[in-house]
């Protein structure tokens, strides 16, 4: 009988559990829906390319402006932190521009060339970039949004863990919409998976990289936490216990049932104007917080 390693699960179950490619009849299919998808966008909005984020790595990010004084949305890619572009994920601009949303999509440093802490610093530099630089190109820069789906989602649940905002500059507020899809947000399980030959996990980084261990106590960012109803499992529990905690901590979430979805085309979702997480995106951003004017 084989030992089970985390939940009561053994090495194949947890395989199968975060093995997202094969909770889809076709990987291939899906990603090529994103590159038609993002040529699209890219053929069809104006778009500002290439513009250096963060001088330490070298990283990049492209711009899709939605107006002047528009507010700005970040997104952040999935790809198990080892694929992935800002190129084949420009769809994410295509339902919120319509909305009078600029959207930044960017680039991370991928494993295993870099390690998680190093893809969250620069996940944290980008905000930075966009605070401190974005007014240049017409962009609302009081609250910086963002989203991200799978290893996107893991970092930008690493933007809602505390204590670090001062160190980049940024106002503790920094954040206001947060759209986390099928994120990672406890990787103690991922050490058990194929995943770990390329991230090399340790209990420092575990500890120190996992949202779940990190949420703050005080908060005034707002949560929307979805998952595909035809995920695996996992995914699905773990977006349920992030949001659960996200509550139970006293901050807003909201969460979206997306039950005919899977892991890919979720994210996809986006690139409709009139779709439940575009739209729930655009009226979070439209709502002010308690105690600021509309």
């Amino acid at each position: 009988m084989a030992d089970t390693l985390y939940r009561n699960m053994e090495q194949a179950t947890l395989e199968r559990e975060y093995n997202a490619r094969e909770s889809v009849a076709s990987y291939d299919d899906e990603h090529a829906r994103y590159v038609a998808e993002s040529a699209r966008v890219q053929r069809t909005h104006r778009v500002v390319k290439d513009i250096v984020y963060d001088p330490q790595s070298g990283e990049m990010l492209d711009l899709y402006p939605a107006g002047k004084d528009c507010p700005v949305f970040l997104w952040v890619h999935g790809g198990y932190w080892r694929g992935g572009s800002k190129e084949d994920n420009a769809f994410a601009a295509g339902g919120l521009v319509p909305h009078g949303v600029s959207v930044a999509v960017m680039n991370y440093t991928l494993a295993p060339q870099a390690d998680i802490a190093e893809m969250v610093r620069q996940v944290r530099s980008a905000v930075a970039w966009l605070k401190h630089n974005g007014f240049a190109h017409g962009i609302r820069t009081d609250r910086i949004h963002v989203g991200g789906s799978s290893a996107g989602g893991h970092l930008v649940g690493m933007l809602l863990a505390g204590g670090w905002t001062e160190r980049f500059g940024l106002p503790d507020n920094i954040l206001g919409t947060v759209l986390a899809l099928s994120g990672l947000y406890e990787l103690e399980p991922l050490q058990h998976t194929q995943v770990d030959g390329w991230m090399r996990f340790t209990k420092q980084s575990i500890a120190g990289n996992s949202p779940m261990r990190l949420i703050p106590e005080r908060s005034e960012a707002r949560l929307i936490a979805s998952v595909g109803g035809l995920e695996t499992s996992e995914f699905i529990r773990q977006t349920r216990d992030y949001a659960d905690a996200w509550n139970a901590a006293g901050h807003a979430v909201q969460s979206i049932d997306m039950p005919a979805h899977n892991h890919f085309d979720i994210a996809l979702s986006l690139t409709e104007p009139q779709g439940a997480l575009a739209k729930a995106v655009r009226a979070s951003i439209a709502s002010p917080v308690a105690g600021e004017a509309a």
